[in-house]
């Protein structure tokens, strides 16, 4: 039996986490005032967890500083996107630049944190996000390297399992790179759990619907 770590919290007393409640406590995780980019997907859900009173900036890379939650209704304009083209609303101060300068932003290390989707993440923190590496598929880089080498933390959030029930974490990324050694922590529905990027140890912090010991006999990565 795979004993369970000292502080790891096991919620086996619900299912696991919907996208929703997983963006919820991405929200309460992310430190007070901090400058932060949403990817693309479930990333961008976030925003309409974030506390105004938590002074949390967001920065998108089409340009804008400043974001708030998605727009809907009257509030809809179809001019205020955000990087994945979802109407969202501003907060009061935002500001518009070029995308360029944007990019400066997060290639210079003015980021706080950025929350990435990701297809692939090693134990040793190394992300795979952009292509599968198949002939037909689509690649979709966008600014994830920029933000992956940028931003002072990385978090992931991703389906701990594809539809065939093959672990998105995993001992080494078999898809091509987004960046290495680069993400500190994995929000997913069954856990969150936390990377030694120096060390290649993976460490849960909550599970959800699971316990330590079932994760532990499906994912092909110790906790430690």
């Amino acid at each position: 039996m795979t004993p369970v770590p000292a502080n790891v919290i096991e919620h086996v007393d619900r299912g696991p986490l919907t996208r929703d409640e997983l963006a919820a406590i991405v929200a309460r995780d992310i430190p007070a005032g901090s400058y932060v980019n949403l990817g693309i997907g479930q990333p961008t859900l976030v925003a309409d967890h974030l506390s105004p009173e938590a002074g949390v900036v967001l920065h998108t890379e089409n340009g804008m500083l400043g974001m708030g939650p998605a727009a809907r209704g009257e509030d809809i304009d179809p001019d205020l996107t955000n990087a994945g083209k979802i109407p969202v609303t501003e907060m009061p101060g935002a500001s518009y630049f070029h995308h360029a300068d944007s990019f400066a932003m997060m290639r210079g290390g003015h980021l706080d944190v950025c929350v990435l989707g990701a297809l692939q993440v090693s134990r040793h923190g190394d992300l795979a996000n952009w292509h599968t590496g198949e002939p037909d598929a689509i690649p979709a880089v966008g600014g994830a390297m920029d933000l992956a080498i940028g931003a002072k933390d990385v978090f992931v959030m991703m389906d701990l399992f594809t539809k065939d029930g093959a672990a998105k974490l995993v001992s080494s990324c078999t898809y091509p790179l987004t960046g290495l050694r680069c993400v500190s922590r994995v929000y997913t529905e069954y856990a969150i759990i936390d990377i030694d990027t120096v060390a290649g140890a993976v460490r849960p912090r909550e599970t959800f619907g699971t316990t330590v010991a079932d994760l532990a006999a499906r994912l092909p990565v110790g906790f430690g």
